[in-house]
């Protein structure tokens, strides 16, 4: 079982949070043998279909020197118009890219693919940056006795073992074959040695393509391992990011007592307005308090639907109106007096549940003669 630094097991499985951190480092899993594969397979797979594009660029550029050879110099000493070392250089540009451009970057494009496809094309800048710590002899003596030190010192092995059977093999059954070469033509043999070649890299490939699976997967497992934490860490991440459990229970209850006091002044209110369960806002108008309604309560969705189901219960009078609703639970607060802008429209409100109630409007007790 893992453990940390501590002594501590890691016994529980990687949280999102970690898993997120980690990417940022550029940590995730991956097998460079699976980038491996993909590229000697695509390299060769290319180079087999622009071979001939290949024999033709070499074959003229042998030419071509065969031809200066014999008297393409110029009088003043120059190819082409170019000194001898400017002509080399640039027919060697040519041919190179000619032959061998296509392979490359296709190899180039292959493994950019495959590294991207394991890692979700993940770039991090934490992954460039040197770290001391790879530095510490002691670390690296652990790393060499680790399990994933004797897993890729078996899987070298195993390829060693691999590619050289499958060599043995091929150049023993090959063998008549590959000493009749001198007896034909060098463009024919060129052909069969350079299939015969092809023939034993899909083997090996196809038994690196099996390596790399299996590497795939262990670095899936090993990553899972390392990214593993201890009950401990994953209490300590929880109130990180969620706060201490007896603090959120406490803020818990206090808005449970908040939000039944608020539906306790639902009962005393005067109108609740409502969108119809969407919203709901109570109001309650006393000149004594002050000149306008005051909100008395609002809410949305659950807290709403309570509202509306109290203010039932208790008797106050229910209005529905849509736009004036949401717009009392988006601009005004609970316990304040309505913004000025709603006067109007909450007064017309009033009048008619005053007049719903066949009672006349309050008025201050205190109002100064």
């Amino acid at each position: 079982m893992a453990e940390n630094e501590n002594g501590e097991e890691k016994t529980e499985k990687a949280t999102p949070k970690r898993l997120r951190e980690a990417r940022k480092k550029g940590q995730v899993a991956k097998s460079n043998d699976v980038v491996s594969v993909v590229f000697m397979l695509g390299a060769f797979a290319v180079m087999r279909v622009c071979a001939k594009l290949s024999y033709k660029a070499v074959t003229e550029n042998i030419g071509y020197w065969m031809s200066v050879c014999g008297g393409g110099f110029a009088e003043d000493g120059t190819i082409d118009g170019r000194s001898p070392g400017m002509a080399i250089f640039i027919n060697a540009v040519k041919t190179i890219a000619m032959a061998a451009g296509p392979v490359m970057i296709c190899g180039i494009l292959f493994t950019v693919i495959a590294t991207g496809v394991q890692t979700k094309f993940l770039f991090s800048k934490e992954s460039l940056k040197p770290k001391l710590s790879k530095l510490n002899p002691i670390s690296g003596l652990k790393k060499m006795f680790s399990v994933k030190a004797l897993f890729e010192l078996g899987k070298s092995l195993l390829k060693l073992i691999a590619v050289g059977a499958v060599v043995f093999i091929e150049f023993k059954s090959r063998m008549p074959e590959f000493a009749r070469l001198f007896q034909i033509e060098p463009q024919a043999a060129v052909v069969y040695i350079a299939n015969a070649i092809f023939d034993i890299v899909m083997q090996v490939c196809l038994i690196f393509v099996a390596i790399a699976v299996l590497d795939f997967f262990f670095q899936k497992l090993s990553f899972d391992k390392d990214m593993r934490m201890t009950k401990q860490e994953v209490k300590d991440e929880y109130k990180n990011t969620e706060g201490d459990p007896k603090i959120k229970g406490k803020r818990k209850q206090r808005q449970m007592e908040l939000h039944n006091l608020m539906m306790q002044d639902v009962k005393n209110a005067d109108v609740v307005i409502r969108n119809p369960t969407h919203y709901a806002v109570a109001l309650k108008y006393d000149p004594d308090v002050g000149e306008a309604p005051i909100v008395t309560a609002k809410g949305s969705d659950r807290t709403a639907l309570r509202i509306i189901k109290t203010a039932e219960d208790n008797g106050v009078v229910l209005v529905e109106n849509r736009p004036l609703a949401r717009a009392l639970y988006e601009r005004a607060e609970v316990d304040r007096q309505i913004p000025f802008e709603f006067y109007h429209e909450v007064a017309e409100v009033l009048i008619f549940v005053y007049d719903l109630q066949k009672k006349a409007p309050p008025v201050a007790k205190n109002k100064p003669q």
